[in-house]
């Protein structure tokens, strides 16, 4: 049904179609980046289009450039990265929909205010495929639902946001937990907030396909930003990384 839907999506005018990408695997973390750093690069100088990149990465930490080492609460549990996007530390691993988005930002307003508001809505949009209801709030990072544990209302997050915007060309993304180990998530503080917690689609009683999320994920981004083209990822990967230095 969301692929039909997906067909007669409204693109809007003009706008090049952006690039997406979905490998199959893990993909390591440290060639994700090579792969980002040169795709940003070539975006950037005109020599390669937009691109959302939506894949799955073993299990790790990242820390981004406000990450505090005392959230890092199990340092020998999993490898750790410093990443230069926004945000503090979160987990990445099997069963969460890691989406990469490399946009060029001055063709699009230079209003990164903006830009984050669509990711969000990006997001809380494509949630409601699942009957889910997203929200965000100005006071942290990512977004959340309401649910009830242990008799009591709780809201937990069910997607984060970790951006680096370098001269109008974003990078990083978002990370939405599909049917990650959220036992993971106990290593870290995860973005620095210690009063809420984690939630997944699986962990909410929905047993949605990575495949569904990524049909509802492509069709709520055309809706914000635009036309897409499917290309294949293994050979964007390989060919990124051969121009590696």
């Amino acid at each position: 049904m969301l692929e039909a839907q997906l067909s007669k999506t409204p693109i809007g005018g003009g706008t090049a179609a952006v690039d997406w990408a979905i490998s199959s695997g893990y993909v390591d973390y440290e060639s994700a980046l090579k792969v980002m750093s040169h795709r940003t690069t070539a975006i950037r100088e005109g020599n390669a289009r937009e691109l959302v990149w939506l894949l799955e990465h073993p299990p790790l930490y990242t820390a981004g450039t406000s990450a505090k080492d005392e959230d890092l609460l199990n340092p020998n549990g999993l490898p750790v990265f410093r990443s230069a996007r926004g945000g503090q530390f979160t987990y990445h691993g099997p069963g969460q929909r890691v989406a990469y988005v490399m946009l060029d930002l001055e063709k699009r307003g230079r209003d990164i205010r903006e830009f984050i508001t669509r990711l969000e809505t990006w997001l809380i949009n494509a949630l409601t495929e699942f009957n889910v209801k997203g929200e965000i709030h100005r006071d942290r990072v990512g977004i959340w639902v309401k649910r009830s544990a242990h008799g009591k209302p709780v809201e937990d997050k069910i997607a984060a946001i970790g951006l680096r915007v370098s001269r109008w060309v974003s990078s990083h993304g978002i990370a939405l937990n599909v049917d990650p180990d959220l036992s993971r998530f106990q290593g870290i503080v995860p973005c620095g907030i210690r009063d809420h917690g984690v939630t997944s689609l699986a962990d909410l009683g929905l047993p949605v396909s990575m495949y569904d999320v990524d049909v509802a994920l492509r069709l709520h981004f055309q809706r914000i930003f635009g036309p897409t083209k499917q290309i294949d990822a293994a050979e964007f990967e390989a060919e990124h990384l051969r121009n590696e230095p």
